[in-house]
């Protein structure tokens, strides 16, 4: 990297991420294919992939949350889910990826410049369902709930307001300060609202070594994990750690293996080791 931080902002992350969606999706064993990926992805998204530490560099983490994200939506979906709210989007390209109900609703929002770069990188492609996207500065709360208030009613020709909407936080949580996601969590408190899918990553400041991280630093980690939650009335209803499943689906690195097998630490207590998860949630 010629001692380059290539990550400027949280944003670019979403292009890092997509670098490890487009390596798996040319995997002749994918766990799942992102076609798109490349394209979003860009040199610098790729760059960022190449100069993250070599305990994540393969992006075993990403892959794994991507697909554990997508079995868990699928469950949702079956379970009688009728709207998606993605909120920080990012480059997901799931409403073109996934199989997905041509009526099913799926609502993105994001900064207006990211989704600005999305819609331009995606003009020539059709999704698979009724999308919509919003510019929404999410850090403004009261930008946020008329947002949540538009998204979970009649939104354009959607006559039919929510009933058992899934709220989408991907990659987003450990990035925001500890009061933001109380803020968040009771604000999605909403009965609309039937689950709030999240990945959730504790003490994992270990896996971030070196400068490429400076600008996108790390800010929830609750010493009291998912009861952090609970306490706000989310009750997690699964809980898939990704750690293990990553050696479930062949994923994690070799070094790594042998600490997968070891008795997982309780996310209720004090962690002392890195931890994640993806966590659905709902409200009790």
């Amino acid at each position: 990297m010629a001692g380059d931080v290539p990550i400027s902002n949280v944003s670019d992350t979403a292009r890092w991420v997509a670098a490890y969606r487009a390596r798996e999706t040319a995997r002749p064993d994918a766990l799942f294919r992102d076609p798109l990926a490349e394209r979003l992805a860009g040199a610098q998204g790729f760059a960022i992939a190449d100069g993250a530490p070599r305990v994540m560099r393969n992006g075993w983490p990403i892959v794994t949350r991507t697909k554990l994200i997508d079995d868990l939506l699928a469950k949702s979906i079956a379970e009688g889910c009728d709207r998606v709210l993605n909120l920080a989007a990012g480059l997901d390209t799931r409403p073109y990826r996934l199989s997905l109900p041509a009526d099913f609703v799926w609502i993105e929002a994001d900064l207006p410049e990211i989704l600005a770069e999305k819609d331009a990188a995606l003009a020539d492609q059709t999704p698979r369902c009724r999308l919509i996207r919003r510019a929404v500065d999410l850090s403004d709360p009261s930008v946020r709930d008329k947002f949540l208030d538009e998204a979970l009613g009649a939104i354009e020709s959607i006559t039919t307001p929510a009933r058992k909407a899934l709220v989408l936080t991907e990659g987003l949580l450990f990035y925001l300060d500890p009061e933001v996601v109380t803020d968040l969590a009771r604000a999605l408190t909403r009965p609309e609202v039937a689950w709030w899918m999240a990945d959730l990553s504790l003490h994992m400041g270990q896996m971030r070594t070196g400068t490429i991280f400076d600008n996108a630093p790390l800010k929830f980690d609750p010493d009291n994990g998912l009861t952090f939650f609970e306490d706000l009335g989310w009750q997690p209803i699964e809980v898939e750690n990704i750690f293990v499943n990553a050696r479930n689906v062949g994923r994690l690195p070799w070094f790594l293996r042998p600490f997968s097998y070891l008795p997982q630490q309780d996310p209720r207590k004090p962690i002392r080791n890195p931890w994640s998860a993806v966590i659905r949630f709902q409200h009790v």
